[in-house]
């Protein structure tokens, strides 16, 4: 498991026809404030301020097709060349990281083959690594140096 360090938050939300929305800055729109959507943006914060990550690689809920079904990914972190690095999976915080989660992601993450892989509920927060088609739990996130 890797410890997530979160910044003080600092988000815009607003209520809308009863609403809370929050302003997600990768997709440049307010969304529905869900229990899912707060780890979201609570995981992408610590990543860019905290981790480096660059920001204006992070795409943000994108169509996907898996076994031929449209499905979205939670995000996905870009290497500079737009090549997927890193598939990030998110749940709320009163969703258990088990294995079906396991098995969502590592079905949308056959269809990127991407390096990385992490999920995250905010309170709990695992990423693997692929080496030649061998998948290892890390202790710390990997460090993007493109």
């Amino acid at each position: 498991m890797i410890a997530l360090e979160f910044p003080e938050p600092s988000f815009n939300i607003k209520v809308e026809l009863g609403k809370q929305m929050i302003f997600d800055a990768f997709r440049k729109k307010y969304v529905i404030l869900t229990p899912e959507e707060w780890v979201r943006q609570n995981v992408l914060a610590s990543l860019v301020q905290k981790a480096q990550y660059p920001q204006g690689l992070i795409s943000v809920e994108k169509l996907l097709l898996v076994n031929n079904m449209r499905k979205r990914y939670d995000a996905v972190i870009y290497d500079h060349d737009r090549k997927p690095w890193m598939l990030l999976e998110f749940k709320a915080a009163a969703i258990d990281l088990n294995e079906d989660t396991l098995k969502q992601t590592l079905n949308y993450y056959k269809m990127l083959q991407c390096p990385y892989f992490m999920i995250s509920n905010g309170q709990q927060t695992f990423c693997a690594e692929n080496k030649n088609g061998l998948l290892s739990w890390l202790t710390a996130l990997p460090v993007y140096n493109f």
